[in-house]
This record gives C-alpha cells, structure tokens and sequence, in this order.
C-alpha cells in the first residue's frame, strides 16, 4: 500500500479532490458489499472511511474484511473508540476531538490505542477532529458528551484548527456530523482552508452534488459523506467517473 497521508498532500498540492465513502458498520449490511462497491468504483471516489460513533455487535472487523476483498480503495479506520481498530484495514485517522474538553475523546482513547497502533501496519494518521453544530444532536456529540461549535463562531473554529496543526496534527476534520442537518458552511471551510497549510477534511450533511462542489471550491481538500448513501445509493449516479 502507498503511504495514504503522501498520497493526500500530493492531492492537495496538485489540487485533486478527494472523495471519501464513509460506512458504519452498524448499518452496513456485508451481503451487499459486492453490489454496493460495484457503484463506488464507477463513481469518483477514492478513498473508503469505516467506522461509527460506536459499534455494539463489533462488526467492524468483518465490515472492514469484505470491504478488502471487494476494493483496491484505501481502506482507513474512522473509529469511535480503541475497540473499532482492525489490523485488516490500510491506515487509521487518529482522531483528537479538539472542539470538547472531554479528556476521553481528548487523549485517553488514543493512549488506550498506542499499545494496539505500536504493533500494527495501519498507516498512523494524526487527525484534529472538530465537531460543528450541524442542526441536530448527533451520536458523536451524544457518545463524546462534548458540545459542538456553533457555526456563527468562526473565530473559534479557526483557532481550534490552527491548535490542532499546531500541536503537530497532520490534518484538521471539520465535522457537521452524522446526518446533520446543515452541512459545514463555506465560509468555515474557506477560512479555516486559507489559513491551514495541512489537509483539510469536510464532513456531515452533505448529499447533493451541489453541496459536494461548493465544499471543495470553498477549500475542503476530502470531503467525507456517509448517511446520503446509507439512505439512497442512487446517488452515486450523480458522482460517476
């Protein structure tokens, strides 16, 4: 496997959009895997995320092996907590939720996971997560017990994410979350884009084509959706090659 974070920054600097499908394997059904993938590859996504706010039947290992018999995609972990990470995937977002305070989200998932990380061939990739009030209280903000970032607060967000590559995160994920109901607003994106010089990640309530375009013209580098194609994989017909 490629090393995935080199593969991003060359993205970012040759200015190549990247499409990440996101998949809860709460809500996967692996039995479709095979036609499920058959309209991922005709459409112009490249990257596969797995995981969940939480997954209660561990699923995520049998998700993650279906997922890799079925796609050359780079498969990498978006996990909830330390119990989501499966060595069968290709790399792992280790994620620090920076918009909450809760020191669960903040270091003790990650220190629980280093140990599990050390031993591993996951390609290790320090993110700085930020959750943004998308309308909805969504399963993160419920799991994290954290309270997201209003949209209006845009200096908030911006140093949030300046902290975040400062500290030595590799790249910054603005998050509306899970079947938000208001996407991450351009002008977020735009300004936390302008003045990051890491990769940007945009998530959370997008589900239209329009939506998709106007996130990465406002400076998402990836942008993440999820929900759109648990709930109507036609939509992948509006994103083909």
């Amino acid at each position: 496997m490629v090393n995935i974070y080199q593969n991003i920054i060359s993205a970012k600097a040759a200015n190549k959009k990247l499409l990440a499908v996101l998949i809860d394997p709460e809500k996967f059904e692996v039995e479709n895997t095979v036609s499920f993938f058959e309209k991922v590859h005709q459409s112009i996504a490249t990257h596969i995320f797995v995981g969940g706010s939480t997954d209660e039947k561990n699923q995520t290992e049998n998700v993650v092996s279906a997922i890799k018999e079925t796609t050359d995609l780079p498969v990498i972990l978006f996990p909830g907590d330390v119990s989501q990470i499966s060595q069968k995937a290709d790399g792992i977002l280790f994620l620090s939720l920076l918009s909450g305070r809760n020191p669960e989200y903040l270091i003790e998932q990650q220190i629980k996971a280093a140990s599990i990380l050390k031993k591993s061939d996951l390609d290790i990739l320090p993110t700085g997560y930020i959750l943004i009030d998308g309308g909805t209280k969504t399963a993160t903000q419920k799991v994290s017990n954290t309270t997201p970032i209003s949209q209006d607060n845009l200096k908030l967000v911006l140093n949030t994410a300046l902290a975040g590559e400062f500290s030595g995160k590799k790249l910054i994920y603005l998050e509306a979350g899970s079947g938000a109901k208001i996407s991450v607003n351009e002008n977020i994106i735009k300004a936390v884009s302008d003045n990051l010089s890491i990769p940007l990640i945009v998530g959370g309530g997008i589900c239209s084509k329009k939506q998709l375009d106007e996130a990465f013209n406002a400076g998402a580098d990836l942008v993440v959706i999820g929900t759109a194609f648990e709930k109507d994989t036609s939509f992948f017909n509006q994103l083909k090659k």
